[in-house]
């Protein structure tokens, strides 16, 4: 039986969908920014609910639209967590990167 989840927020008429099906794909729409990726995880800026990590393994982007803000990613997902604070403050030198 296939699990579908689907988190979906309006705010100041943007929306923003978390779609993950399975623990093996997720959609994002309201993406502004891909951050950093890796085959273990995945940093997105969403455009109203700050920054979105995806933790897994075997991560892969399979759809990028900048124009519409859609993502699309395939692999084991572990965890969804949004962190309020950007993580583009920290600094972005080697030693912003370091103290992460």
């Amino acid at each position: 039986m296939e699990e579908k989840r689907t988190i979906k927020t309006v705010k100041n008429d943007v929306i923003h969908n978390v779609i993950l099906e399975n623990r093996k794909k997720v959609s994002v729409s309201g993406v502004d920014d891909v951050e950093s990726f890796n085959e273990e995880e995945i940093i997105l800026h969403t455009e109203q609910q700050g920054v979105l990590v995806l933790k897994g393994s075997e991560l892969h982007i399979n759809k990028l639209n900048v124009d519409s803000g859609d993502v699309s990613i395939t692999g084991e997902i572990n965890s969804m967590e949004y962190i309020v604070a950007s993580l583009k403050s920290k600094g972005s030198g080697f030693f912003g990167k370091m103290f992460r």
